[in-house]
């Protein structure tokens, strides 16, 4: 089945991009485009689409709102949504991805990369790319006041080294080699932390660990 996409830009040159791009994948199919934040929302309620394509800044209604509405902590049933974005809009980015967001792309990236990301997070994974996420996360997190977090403290050495790896930018098969243990036992590992510290994914494991201070900017 086709992994059915809304795309909301207020730009409609942007717009009409993003949908031709990815209205030409064989798995791929746009089912609605909304102008505003507003119309996004109302959309993405009525066509319940697989991923939510959606800018950072919109009228009526801006992009973080717009997710914090459709995959909020409150919501029951969330949406998946990736946010596109630009270098500029790092604290935006931030919000979004307190809201709720799986991810976030930059306006000029890749067709590929945009294509491959819908993809990872239709799946149920997260859009972390460590060449991007990690700078922006680093712009911002360097000037934010670290902020204690509720189950840290109950985690094993193992799991913290294992977060702090992941917030890195450290992919699965990194972080197994750099700890003599198989993928199989990150990913349990990174199940335990999600769990425990009642995170939705990896970007937002990511996030916590930088405002938490188990990572600061800069780090390798």
């Amino acid at each position: 089945m086709k992994v059915r996409v809304l795309v909301a830009d207020d730009q409609d040159i942007v717009r009409a991009g993003l949908t031709m791009i990815l209205d030409a994948q064989p798995d791929i199919e746009v089912i609605g485009e909304a102008a505003n934040g507003r119309e996004a929302v109302a959309l993405a309620r009525e066509l319940r689409p697989d991923v939510c394509l959606f800018d950072v800044r919109m009228p009526e209604v801006d992009g973080i709102e717009a997710t914090r509405q459709l995959a909020g902590p409150d919501v029951a049933d969330p949406l998946a949504i990736v946010v596109i974005t630009t270098f500029d809009l790092d604290e935006y980015v931030h919000g979004a991805l307190k809201a709720g967001a799986r991810g976030f792309l930059l306006k000029d990236a890749p067709e590929e990369q945009l294509v491959a990301g819908i993809s990872i997070v239709a799946g149920g994974g997260s859009l972390f790319a460590p060449a991007v996420t990690r700078r922006l996360i680093e712009r911002f997190a360097g000037s934010r006041a670290i902020q204690p977090s509720p189950g840290l403290d109950e985690l094993t050495p193992r799991k913290l080294e294992v977060l702090r790896m992941v917030a890195r930018g450290l992919l699965n098969a990194e972080i197994a080699s750099g700890l003599i243990v198989s993928e199989h036992t990150v990913k349990t590992h990174i199940a335990h932390i999600l769990r425990k510290l009642d995170l939705r994914d990896r970007v937002q494991a990511v996030v916590l660990a930088y405002e938490a201070g188990l990572v600061r900017p800069g780090e390798g």
